[in-house]
């Protein structure tokens, strides 16, 4: 049973206690509206509590452009509440609330010593110290609206007036922490177009089998190709992870968004992995040369553990036609071909990807055509503004994601506390 207390009229409702929504209800409440934040969970934050396997990545160290370049077609209207609220302007949110920040590899910055529930618990404290008042337990049901124009929010039978809206229901994925896909129901009952949701930052099903005995293995400083249809469409490096359905890790997750998309589209996906990215197959060449002349009595399987994990010998042989038991010195050169040909080309086919509620973040949601990147404010209900996972604005690992939830939530709740005692039908002329 929620608590409502006697405040069934305020100025703002944020629908919504993730990150968009937290950072909108304090920003809101700070400016001097009245806000209520419903919370359909028992307690705000809990998505942000496990973000980055519980470290959180808030953000990355990334340029502006460089930042900007990884939401792809969402940059533009990313743009201005980047610009407002960047991610300098967070870190410095973040050490002003008591949470110290490190920069770790590519950039991605994460608390000092602390994990992702204090991050969270610190957010909400925040919050609720700028005047927003949280009420956990309730689930939005409707945005009621009259004449183009919001006027409450429906939470079952219990209704609320208000003067604005601010949706920060999140995507589709992790629906044990309250992101359900809600948001989508309720901006599309207000007439606005939700591009299809699908996973996106997302493990890779791939045909190969064998790698079983490989499942948790990561290898590092890889390159992996993205192959559609026979052509390469992108290229990541870094860190990657074989699992037992196929293939997951930064790199992966980076890819995964495109790679979803060539499969609805009944493409061709290959993922090819450059194992040794630092040697030309030259210099390969040459390895083997120097290896088979210091150890070629010795089993080429043990001479392959200088250059492979022990997990992806057999795997090797198995896939490059190589024989482990027989020794290094009988390799010939057709074989030497095979392995340096697998070496710096481990292809993966793609048939699918792991289920939706496993991905970090959705694709798809709220079109960002019908949305003012101003103001994050509906173009087509006056008073109803967006924030966060919602929108159809999504970007690699590394932080992005989450610095765009905090970026537009700040954008969202300064606009809808400013237009309370301005005149927002501007911005609809």
């Amino acid at each position: 049973m929620c608590d409502y207390g006697p405040m069934d009229t305020c100025d703002i409702i944020v629908i919504g206690g993730g990150a968009a929504g937290l950072m909108a209800a304090g920003q809101a409440a700070r400016s001097g509206a009245r806000v209520l934040a419903l919370e359909k969970m028992d307690y705000p934050g809990r998505k942000l509590g496990i973000t980055g396997k519980g470290r959180c990545n808030l953000t990355n160290t990334a340029a502006h452009a460089a930042f900007l370049k990884r939401f792809g077609s969402g940059a533009r209207f990313l743009l201005p509440s980047l610009e407002a609220f960047d991610n300098r302007s967070l870190m410095d949110f973040f050490s002003g609330i008591g949470i110290g920040l490190v920069a770790e590899r590519g950039g991605r910055v994460f608390p000092a010593g602390v994990r992702a529930p204090r991050v969270a618990r610190a957010l909400r404290a925040w919050c609720e110290g700028c005047g927003a008042r949280i009420v956990c337990g309730c689930p939005a049901t409707e945005i009621m609206h009259e004449g183009g124009r919001v006027t409450g929010v429906r939470c079952g039978q219990r209704a609320f007036s208000c003067r604005a809206v601010i949706a920060a229901t999140g995507g589709a994925s992790y629906p044990r922490t309250g992101s359900t896909g809600d948001g989508y129901r309720l901006a599309g009952a207000l007439g606005h177009t939700i591009v299809p949701a699908r996973p996106a930052l997302i493990g890779l099903v791939t045909r190969e089998r064998g790698l079983c005995a490989c499942d948790g293995l990561s290898l590092r400083n890889c390159r992996a190709r993205l192959l559609i249809s026979g052509r390469e469409r992108a290229e990541e490096f870094g860190e990657l992870q074989i699992a037992g359905y196929g293939l997951n890790g930064p790199v992966i997750l980076t890819l995964s968004g495109m790679a979803v998309d060539a499969l609805l589209a009944r493409k061709k996906v290959q993922v090819s992995i450059d194992l040794k990215p630092a040697l030309s197959r030259e210099k390969l060449h040459a390895r083997l040369k120097r290896d088979i002349g210091s150890r070629g009595a010795e089993k080429l399987g043990s001479l392959l553990r200088g250059l492979l994990p022990r997990e992806l010998v057999g795997v090797c042989c198995t896939q490059a036609g190589l024989k482990p038991g027989s020794p290094a010195s009988a390799l010939k050169q057709p074989e030497t071909e095979r392995l340096i040909d697998w070496l710096k080309n481990f292809t993966h086919t793609v048939t699918g990807h792991r289920p939706l509620d496993e991905a970090i973040i959705t694709a798809g949601g709220v079109s960002t055509a019908e949305v003012d990147p101003n103001t994050m404010e509906s173009k087509l209900v006056r008073g109803v503004y967006f924030a966060g996972e919602i929108l159809d604005l999504q970007a690699d690992t590394g932080g992005y994601n989450l610095q765009a939830a905090f970026s537009t939530g700040h954008a969202a709740g300064l606009a809808a506390a400013e237009a309370l005692y301005g005149d927002s039908n501007s911005r609809f002329l």
